[in-house]
């Protein structure tokens, strides 16, 4: 996610050295944030003197700036009030307005209709970095952490000649390769989750195993209840598929149970989006109690359940899934391997009730037709030799020190933990509005998960999400504490 058109290391300060002017590198810079969705339509601009003394740049630098803005229809002027980053043209509920207005009467809250802010920029952040500096607003694991030896000799073990012709040279099976299948089967039975292989459907990653359930069982306009605060993809995604969201407040034993039987009674959802272990941003996972209630109202309602388990490689075995106490009778369960060992093959699966199969699959090969045996069938070796289990070892032991070292520097810097730091997540109290936070941030070249992401609307917080792998650098605690002390 470029910011202007200077080296990482130059984010910090406007060069006079530039071939550009400061005013043409400080346009350039906002123009970018602004195509790159880290400014949202609607969002103010710094005042002219609060950008100059920023910046370190003089007032009318800022003027010239924000005129060549408005000369390329990003911002609008609006009298007696600043600069704006231009809406999309359809009006917008004001967050405060409609998070009270759900809360008192149970309604939805309805995403604006505005492209999906909160996606976009993580997703870019994840494929283009803001800058070489660790980036404490991704989802992901360093590179250097996924380093492997075995993937390579997992690929190479599936391209003898004779193999590679078997299996290229016809489309594959619809529902995904067996033997991936077969080793999912027992990799799910580990997690006492029983799934027969033909149970499971694999996918291009859990995302579009999310996706696939959707389309099969969800229509244009019908409720979802998605845990609050949760995955900001999932929130865009859903809503682009036209859902109405009604957003459960995730607690440290589960959602809230009241909220959901309300909404259950009022709206009749089809669907519930849970990642019940190590949930995202909070760390939480579900407690049994809760567990067996949520099940207890997906029979009485007739809904179904998606779980989410795409951080099970960081978990304990021994988790509580609704999966496993329901046996995939209304639950779904999905996950994949991009968060553990290798996100560019985009292998991630599903295993579903018996009686939802076959319309599963037929959803699948309407978007992808099948899904590329090659990546499966190595991924397979690598479950089947052991080698995706001893790495995940070795992972959750660095990240458990990772973690260690990250709390205790946020704490050292006056930052305090929603929730007791588990996982990849830690979900952070900073103490000031954590958008505004995440503006100045970009400055210094990190990128910022702010809480506003993790919210169906995007209501102000003073909450961020944090990476505990990227994370363990004072330098960058040393930096947000002073931009947050500015504030």
């Amino acid at each position: 996610m470029p910011v202007a058109q200077t080296p990482p290391e130059t984010l910090a300060a406007l060069l006079k050295t530039s071939t550009q002017t400061l005013t043409e590198q400080l346009a350039g810079r906002f123009a970018q944030r602004i195509r790159d969705r880290l400014l949202a339509p609607g969002a103010r601009l710094p005042s002219v003197r609060q950008c100059a003394r920023q910046q370190g740049v003089s007032p009318s630098t800022v003027v010239g700036a924000y005129d060549q803005l408005l000369a390329q229809g990003l911002v609008e002027a609006r009298k007696n009030r600043g600069f704006y980053v231009r809406e999309s043209g359809v009006a917008q509920v004001e967050p405060a307005q409609a998070a009270m207005h759900s809360i008192a009467t149970g309604a939805p809250v309805r995403a604006p209709n505005r492209p999906p802010l909160s996606a976009t920029a993580l997703i870019r952040g994840m494929f283009h970095g803001v800058s070489g500096k660790p980036q404490p607003g991704l989802g992901v694991l360093p590179q250097d952490w996924l380093e492997t030896s075995f993937l390579s000799t997992a690929v190479r073990r599936s391209c003898s000649v004779e193999a590679l012709n078997a299996f290229s040279l016809q489309y594959g099976e619809p529902a995904g390769d067996l033997g991936l299948r077969r080793a999912l089967s027992t990799k799910l039975a580990a997690l006492s989750v029983q799934a027969a292989p033909q149970q499971i459907i694999t996918t291009v990653g859990a995302t579009h195993a999310l996706d696939v359930v959707s389309r099969t069982l969800l229509r244009a306009g019908d409720y979802v209840m998605v845990e609050e605060p949760g995955w900001a993809v999932e929130f865009a995604r859903l809503q682009a598929l036209g859902m109405r969201i009604l957003p459960v407040p995730r607690r440290a034993d589960g959602p809230d149970l009241e909220v959901m039987a309300r909404y259950a009674q009022e709206h009749a959802p089809k669907l519930f989006v849970s990642v019940s272990v190590l949930h995202n941003p909070t760390g939480y996972c579900l407690q049994p109690s809760s567990a067996y209630r949520v099940l207890q109202l997906a029979q009485q309602y007739d809904f179904h359940i998606v779980e989410d388990d795409t951080y099970c490689h960081f978990a304990p075995d021994h988790a509580p899934r609704l999966s496993a106490l329901d046996g995939l009778q209304r639950t779904i369960y999905v996950s994949g391997f991009a968060k553990i060992l290798a996100p560019n093959w985009r292998v991630g699966y599903l295993a579903a009730p018996t009686a939802l199969v076959e319309r599963l699959v037929d959803t699948k090969m309407l978007c992808t037709l099948t899904t590329p045996a090659l990546l499966e069938k190595s991924l397979a070796w690598c479950i089947e030799q052991g080698q995706l289990r001893r790495h995940s070892e070795r992972i959750r032991v660095r990240l458990d020190a990772a973690r260690q070292r990250s709390a205790t520097l946020a704490r050292s810097h006056g930052c305090q933990f929603v929730a007791e730091p588990a996982g990849l997540f830690g979900w952070v109290e900073t103490g000031v509005d954590t958008e505004a936070l995440s503006q100045r941030m970009l400055d210094e070249g990190y990128l910022l998960a702010p809480g506003a992401l993790f919210h169906a609307h995007r209501t102000p917080s003073s909450l961020m999400r944090i990476n505990f792998a990227t994370t363990q650098d004072a330098q960058f605690w040393d930096t947000l504490a002073r931009r947050r002390d500015e504030m």
